[in-house]
């Protein structure tokens, strides 16, 4: 005899295989953050700032995205003092805005499940 599974959810409803591991990493989600907010790109120290992070940290971060093709390092001079350039790819925009979606369903989820459980609690509680 088989179940049925009217009113329950589909299985792997809440997996959320959207969420990226490469991008789900406190400091990497901070760094695509900070440049697709900025579309000309941010200099390292200034991206360093913005996330808080040392120069080490940001910078084995910058190679994990790079390899990823998620972000784009380049080094140059500018008044004769080496800059390095930090800026999101065109890939790394595509999939961070995939990753930010499924972000807002897990949101969306959550607050579902919490007015559920409100509505729960306010019928338990009324005067009968």
């Amino acid at each position: 005899m088989t179940q049925s599974n009217k009113g329950k959810p589909p299985a792997g409803r809440f997996s959320y295989e959207g969420l990226d591991r490469v991008i789900h990493e406190r400091a990497r989600l901070s760094i695509l953050t900070s440049l697709i907010a900025n579309k000309r790109g941010l200099l390292f120290g200034d991206l360093k700032r913005l996330c808080a992070l040392s120069d080490g940290n940001l910078s084995r971060h910058l190679q994990v995205l790079q390899e990823a093709k998620l972000v784009a390092v380049s080094k140059g001079f500018e008044k004769n003092r080496p800059q390095t350039v930090c800026r999101i790819t065109v890939l790394g925009r595509t999939r961070y805005l995939e990753y930010v979606e499924v972000l807002e369903q897990v949101v969306r989820d959550a607050a579902k499940g919490i007015s559920q459980q409100s509505r729960g609690v306010a019928q338990r509680l009324a005067p009968v």
